[in-house]
């Protein structure tokens, strides 16, 4: 996946949650989008050298958009909108393993019984289908473990009985951890933070929802999963 055109600054702080101010390569400070509502915990240290894009749509209140940060472990996209379109690529091209028999994607698909949308909904020519949640992994420990998710969701909760519902309307049921961070080989549910969710996790791969982690290749020109990694629940 191509990135926009990125410029290079240094992060001096993230607020707000979907604010941040860099310090551009001339010494002025701008105030740019954030797109990300983690905690973004180790990947908004202030100090960080950053790269941003620049939206050329007018109607933007803050033209710039925060897209790579680099932290001690390894350079991270904070844009959590990436890992769709990562995931996407991806599913086009069958380079998901357990899921390359799949040659049918809709993307953003109402879930059936109502509870808001899944990131996408696959099928192939034998009438097999399987509805798709991605999650960005952004958060990343010394030991290169990627945890999700950085701060409590009850969104993504609802996103796992969702899944489990599906599996007895006959579908799939299958959840993606997209780590955005270079420095992740693993990951696994962040029961420190998120307890609830860590314990429904397993109960609904108990169940038969499949959870999948994978890994990104990223530099301030492009983006690509390019492996697989092991997910512990």
């Amino acid at each position: 996946m191509r990135l926009p055109s990125l410029q290079r600054g240094i992060l001096r702080k993230r607020y707000k949650r979907f604010l941040a101010d860099i310090e551009t390569l001339d010494g002025d400070i701008i105030t740019v989008h954030c797109p990300n509502t983690g905690a973004m915990t180790g990947c908004a240290e202030p100090g960080s050298v950053a790269y941003y894009s620049t939206s050329d749509n007018p109607k933007r209140k803050y033209a710039c958009t925060l897209e790579l940060v680099e932290t001690v472990n390894g350079m991270v996209s904070v844009n959590t909108t990436r890992a769709n379109s990562l995931v996407a690529e991806a599913l086009a091209n069958q380079s998901i393993e357990p899921l390359k028999q799949f040659c049918q994607i809709k993307a953003e698909q109402n879930i059936p019984g109502g509870g808001g949308r899944f990131d996408f909904l696959l099928g192939n020519e034998q009438g097999q289908s399987a509805f798709v949640e991605v999650k960005s992994v952004t958060l990343c420990s010394s030991d290169k473990l990627g945890k999700f998710p950085d701060a409590v969701s009850e969104r993504a909760l609802k996103h796992l009985y969702a899944l489990q519902r599906m599996l007895s309307l006959g579908h799939r049921g299958v959840l993606v951890f997209c780590a955005q961070h270079c420095g992740i080989e693993r990951v696994a549910p962040a029961a420190d933070i998120d307890p609830k969710y860590a314990v429904v996790l397993a109960e609904v791969m108990a169940a038969g929802v499949e959870v999948y982690a994978l890994g990104c290749s990223t530099d301030t020109r492009d983006m690509s999963i390019n492996r697989q990694l092991s997910f512990s629940a």
